[in-house]
């Protein structure tokens, strides 16, 4: 029998247009809010990458990636831009 991890409620206060779109995004993976938001959390928290991204990122940043530019790691939105995508 599986015993399940103690949890604790807490209390955030969100951008009202980001609580909207987690609420969007967890209603199309038929998800509740609070396990989706745990599980975003979650892999935030324990999912480090291993050596071998730490050092592709790194090369990516540095611009040394066949001669281009430096990616812009920042956000998705600013690494598209910055790949020229």
């Amino acid at each position: 029998m599986e015993t399940a991890l103690p949890k604790k409620a807490t209390l955030f206060r969100l951008n009202v247009d980001l609580l909207d779109r987690l609420k969007e995004m967890a209603k199309k993976e038929h998800r509740s809010l609070n396990n989706f938001v745990e599980c975003i959390l979650l892999d935030v928290a324990y999912n480090e990458p291993n050596k071998l991204t730490k050092a592709a990122l790194e090369e990516a940043r540095s611009g040394k990636l066949r001669g281009t530019a430096p990616v812009d790691t920042s956000s998705v939105e600013a690494m598209f831009k910055s790949a020229g995508l």
